[in-house]
């Protein structure tokens, strides 16, 4: 009887320590992940303030257009360059957007939270770079239209481009992007309470 009893104790020991096991296992990784977050922080940043700002004017630009027709000479010219670097700019974001995905795609993981985390940030990164991705297409498409409408003697410069209304549509839908990775470290660090040391 002393027997049974001693080993349902050990048991249990053996039980509780792979629970804790379980749990420390869960938390590196969940630091891990944090610190992987915390490094990339100034590039996600750098990506929003780009974004923000290229769309801004990318609207502006847009809508003036829509407006007001591609206009004439020197007009044509300077709307090619606008769309040329308003296109670099989205792949500035993205180039910022993609080191932010890979820092967390490298991340190894195997607890059920981390990697749900991980997901997630992943999915948003790449539906935002997608959306990047799109813009630049259609930009890089309507600037050499410029110059061809500048080549073109019978144009009259009320009318723009095709893709400058499948921009306007695109950008007039746009919305700002949410703070995913600052949300994602405020999740890791509440539910695992970490410090800012230890990140």
């Amino acid at each position: 009887m002393n027997n049974f009893n001693c080993g349902k104790c050990l048991l249990l020991v053996a039980a509780a320590v792979l629970i804790a096991g379980c749990s420390k296992q869960e938390r590196n990784e969940a630091v891990q992940l944090a610190k992987a977050l915390n490094a990339k922080k100034a590039n996600y940043a750098s990506a929003d303030a780009i974004e923000k700002d290229f769309m801004g004017s990318a609207r502006a630009w847009c809508d003036g257009i829509v407006a007001n027709g591609a206009g004439h000479g020197a007009e044509l010219d300077q709307n090619a360059t606008v769309a040329s670097e308003l296109a670099k700019s989205a792949v500035a974001a993205s180039t910022q957007l993609s080191q932010v995905r890979q820092a967390v795609n490298d991340q190894t993981l195997e607890e059920d939270y981390t990697r749900s985390v991980r997901n997630t940030l992943v999915t948003e990164l790449t539906a935002r770079q997608r959306r990047l991705q799109d813009v630049r297409a259609l930009l890089e498409q309507i600037s050499p239209q410029f110059l061809q409408y500048k080549r073109d003697k019978t144009y009259k410069g009320d009318t723009y481009p095709t893709e400058i209304g499948n921009l306007d549509a695109l950008l007039q839908a746009y919305r700002p992007p949410e703070d995913v990775v600052g949300t994602a470290l405020s999740n890791l660090k509440e539910k695992y309470s970490l410090t800012d040391s230890e990140i």
